[in-house]
């Protein structure tokens, strides 16, 4: 097994004289080295740690409107392979390499029950077996002992709202799929949106995005795009103004070290503060809040705005694939453009994908649809990305993989950092409980419904007289908000709920005294 040093689990750190040359004004020549990346936690393939924790839960690998009269080539962890829809509405993922002698099964033709080979066309079922060898006749023995000689690669798929999702570990440890919180939260009049965008880039930087709730109060403002070439949707997080204040941010490890909540406390006016809590599930979840809250006006507990997993393709590619919650239960401002949300396409952050063009948006077909750049630079609006870049240029432009011995982390970079940790203590053993046998567990224990802490709220808080007391009064509500989330784990929907918004007021009421 990899065990790379321990310098990997936070920026380098140099002394002496190092530090004395990385100061020196045009010292480039001291700083020009660039150290590999950290293979325990960016390396995806069969075999490699993080690769192995990987394939032990349940991922989305493609939206159900890929799957059309013909397979669908995905890589996915590194591993090639073709999804399909049979004839009788079963979802196959199979390797794609025929078993046979290694022709794609991308080209193959989908059957009422499986998938036949273009090459000699043997048929596999959607668990891999063979359920036909075209033998001559008279041959026919030997062809049924061949038959049942082999097996092609298969892996256990299913659809769920518009998301294929597989399992690619031993099969014998199959975990629950985690239904968080029994239907993901979505209020009535709301319903789970599919999504998925392509990241050219390894998939941990893409992850850490979502740990790195400060970003927004720059990436996302209208002060920070060059000239005012402003591109709407993109800035200004569709008009949120609480999203560009500096968050004092807050990291808990909980669920027993298997996710982080990331508090953020934001004064929206003089009246009011919007603590955002997002949740990072390992290996590779991630729960928003509401991302277009104005914070005009109270809420409390208000539930998931975005689902999304970052699912590798290969060590240098990854995918953002999840949900979009749509509607008025969540979308309290009507900002929400379901139109929008599809394959390659997002109504909100216009940079979180590769490609800009609008002709991407309103009534496609998939084949019609241009070819996703393969270089962020190559693009025919690279112009534009400079003016006005977003999470999809930051996120890329960092290396294929990024060089975490480079970095040099402030206070908010810290949820990061801890999820980092913690995807490491999983993968090494040393938090037994994030281990996969103990997670799968734990989600059986949640009878495969676990609580998640993300939650959006807007509390009446009068700003406080002097800066310190405001200070010390956003970083107490903030604590105090996951302390309750906390509290309320062993209760369900609208138990919980209940309890969550009493214990809101409460704590809303202790600052008035």
């Amino acid at each position: 097994m990899i065990k790379p040093s321990e310098k990997h689990d936070a920026p380098r750190s140099t002394g002496g004289s190092a530090v004395s040359r990385k100061l020196v004004p045009y010292g480039g020549y001291y700083t020009n080295k660039v150290p590999d990346h950290d293979p325990e936690l960016t390396e995806v393939g069969a075999g490699t740690p993080m690769g192995e924790y990987l394939r032990r839960f349940w991922h989305p690998v493609c939206m159900a409107m890929e799957l059309t009269d013909t397979p669908r080539f995905l890589k996915i962890l590194g591993e090639e392979l073709v999804c399909f829809r049979d004839g009788s509405g079963r979802v196959g993922l199979l390797h794609a390499h025929c078993v046979h002698r290694g022709a794609s099964l991308e080209y193959g033709k989908i059957e009422e029950h499986g998938i036949s080979c273009c090459y000699h066309g043997m048929v596999f079922d959607v668990d891999g077996t063979c359920l036909r060898v075209p033998f001559p006749q008279g041959e026919e023995e030997e062809g049924e002992r061949y038959r049942c000689s082999i097996r092609q690669g298969a892996y256990k798929a299913f659809e769920r709202n518009g998301l294929i999702f597989a399992y690619m570990g031993p099969p014998d440890a199959e975990p629950p799929f985690p239904e968080w919180e029994g239907n993901f939260t979505v209020a009535d009049g709301d319903e789970l949106v599919p999504y998925s965008n392509f990241q050219h880039c390894n998939w941990l930087q893409v992850q850490d995005n979502a740990a790195d709730n400060y970003h927004t109060m720059a990436l996302h403002a209208k002060r920070q795009v060059t000239g005012e070439n402003y591109q709407g949707t993109t800035f200004d997080e569709v008009g949120a103004a609480t999203m560009e204040v500096p968050p004092d941010m807050q990291f808990f490890p909980v669920h027993g070290g298997r996710s982080l909540a990331c508090a953020g406390a934001r004064r929206a006016d003089g009246e009011h503060m919007h603590i955002r809590v997002q949740h990072q599930v390992l290996p590779n979840l991630s729960l928003h809040a509401y991302t277009s809250e104005d914070g005009k006006r109270k809420k409390l507990f208000s539930r998931f705005h975005m689902i999304r997993w970052t699912v590798p393709v290969d060590d240098y590619n990854a995918k953002m694939i999840g949900w979009r919650v749509m509607g008025p239960g969540i979308d309290t401002r009507g900002i929400g453009d379901k139109s929008m949300v599809g394959y390659e396409t997002i109504d909100f952050l216009e940079g979180q994908v590769a490609m800009r063009r609008p002709e991407r948006f309103g009534d496609y077909k998939l084949e019609d649809m241009p070819p996703i750049p393969s270089d962020h630079r190559a693009r025919a609006n690279y112009k534009d990305c400079q003016y006005a870049p977003g999470d999809y240029e930051a996120i890329v432009s960092q290396r294929p993989i990024a060089v975490h011995a480079l970095e040099n982390p402030t206070r908010f970079d810290a949820g990061l950092y801890m999820f980092r940790k913690l995807l490491r203590d999983a993968v090494r053993g040393t938090n037994p409980k994030a281990g996969p046998e103990e997670f799968a567990q734990w989600l059986r224990d949640c009878a495969g419904a676990p609580n998640s802490y993300c939650s959006g709220n807007v509390f009446e808080l009068p700003e406080a007289e002097t800066v310190e007391e405001e200070v010390r009064n956003r970083r107490r509500l903030a604590k105090e908000v996951v302390a309750i989330l906390t509290a309320s784990d062993q209760l369900k929907g609208a138990e919980r709920a209940e309890f969550v918004k009493l214990k809101f007021e409460e704590l809303e009421q202790s600052f008035k005294k």
